[in-house]
């Protein structure tokens, strides 16, 4: 079967490898072009082209997916199948229609829930213990194709969206390569999404990484969590942004004070943090313009001491 697969991010990478190592024929990469980057804006290559350049695989990089003088080189190539992991543009229904096997995407959920852009991390942000990945066939809808496969992941309670992310790609992967061969032997009936229950996990905004402190600590080590490692759930300490990168909640006080409050400072583990409910250890941040930390050089170095009030502005 020749396959054209387009994917960009580092989650892509693993359903690449996979399917050249199962010995599809991968007739072309299609991923996002390079862009400048960091300090000096130095070009940055997509990790999926790294991953082809490894391959030796055919690489087009298109602005516009849509236009037309691409189109015409998709329609030269002619593949059976066009797999689609995280590639960052919307196909429109000229190519969709284009590979007789359809266009096949893996999504970081179960689907119908959690459609959209950011599955991974607000399955983690409101506390599912369950996710997983789905395989389906691409509609002009967001995420709203007829289902192929799906395979449960746990979500174990310290995860974080990284660690999450890692252990989706390589499901996924997995998942992929075994949806194609069923596929191909016309073993799948594939399932509609229509009408059914669905979720939507939106694109993270600023106002989404600002913790609340008047929220429970349940929910606030969720959002930590969930937004590690990018992009980071902050407070404000003295004006300035503070990232925590690592927290957990806490079970040893039974202290009241305003939410945001420092509660305790604890030898070699970090401080304490009142909440709306209950109170949380913060192990790990990350000032503004440093590296991260621990909690504990953070308290040293900046003289953190019992009473502050953490702030949101």
């Amino acid at each position: 079967m020749r396959i054209v697969f387009m994917g960009t991010p580092e989650f892509a990478v693993p359903s690449l490898k996979a399917l050249y190592e199962a010995g599809h024929e991968i007739i072309a990469v299609i991923t996002q072009p390079d862009r400048p980057r960091g300090r000096g804006q130095k070009l940055s290559l997509p990790p999926v082209k790294e991953a082809a350049l490894a391959l030796g695989l055919n690489i087009y990089q298109p602005h516009k997916i849509r236009e037309q003088g691409f189109v015409e080189i998709l329609e030269d190539l002619s593949p059976d199948l066009i797999v689609v992991v995280a590639f960052g543009q919307i196909l429109p229904p000229n190519i969709l229609s284009m590979p007789p096997y359809g266009c096949i995407n893996v999504h970081a959920s179960l689907l119908p829930a959690y459609r959209g852009p950011a599955p991974i991390h607000w399955a983690i942000m409101n506390g599912e213990k369950v996710t997983g990945i789905t395989t389906m066939l691409m509609d002009t809808g967001l995420d709203t194709g007829d289902m192929l496969l799906k395979e449960e992941v746990p979500i174990s309670p310290d995860m974080t969206t990284g660690e999450l992310h890692d252990l989706l790609a390589q499901v996924g992967a997995g998942l992929l390569v075994k949806t194609i061969e069923l596929w191909q032997d016309k073993k799948i009936s594939p399932i509609s999404q229509n009408g059914l229950a669905f979720s939507y996990a939106p694109l993270l905004k600023r106002e989404h990484e600002l913790i609340q402190w008047e929220k429970t600590a349940e929910t606030i080590f969720n959002q930590i969590r969930g937004l590690e490692p990018w992009p980071g759930a902050y407070t404000m300490h003295k004006g300035s942004i503070l990232k925590i990168r690592g927290a957990q909640i806490y079970h040893q006080t039974e202290q009241k004070a305003q939410p945001g409050t420092v509660l305790k400072i604890v030898k070699d583990r970090g401080f304490v943090v009142q909440t709306g409910e209950g109170s949380i250890l913060v192990t790990k941040v990350q000032p503004f313009g440093k590296q991260t930390m621990a909690a504990t050089s953070f308290c040293n170095g900046y003289h953190l001491e019992v009473g502050y009030v953490f702030g949101t502005s």
